[in-house]
């Protein structure tokens, strides 16, 4: 299932508290903010964004309650979608710390630029069961 095979769906993420200036920022001024950001970055071309839309998010964190149980149902049907790429601990509802949540954006830029449809290698990113930073 594609939603548009010509449109490559951006997200990006700005944590802060509702005290930060950027938290007041109009949706126009985030909008304009990420685009400048991911234009400067390499990522998109500014001039070339079709649409934008600001979600503001109070306290947000992933919480495992309720149906957790069900989650591989929900990752099953987002994974349909071939363009859309979920990614950090917020899109993907997965708790990563800020190394791999960068990590899964990148392979998912990756897996767009060598034309990898399947989202396996975004989801495995953070499964092994010994901590990486961790010293020995």
């Amino acid at each position: 299932m594609v939603a548009d095979p010509t449109k490559v769906w951006i997200g990006c993420e700005y944590f802060c508290y509702c005290t930060d200036p950027i938290w007041t920022m109009t949706d126009a001024q985030i909008i304009e903010l990420a685009g400048f950001e991911l234009d400067k970055i390499g990522i998109i071309d500014k001039n070339e964004v079709i649409d934008a839309m600001v979600i503001r998010m109070p306290k947000t964190y992933p919480g495992y309650f309720g149906t957790y149980d069900r989650f591989e149902e929900i990752q099953k049907y987002i994974n349909k979608f071939e363009n859309l790429f979920l990614v950090g601990r917020n899109g993907m509802h997965k708790y990563n710390n800020q190394d791999h949540s960068m990590l899964t954006a990148m392979v998912s830029v990756d897996n767009i630029v060598e034309g990898i449809k399947t989202k396996d290698n975004i989801w495995d990113v953070n499964t092994e069961m010994e901590y990486h930073e961790e010293k020995s």
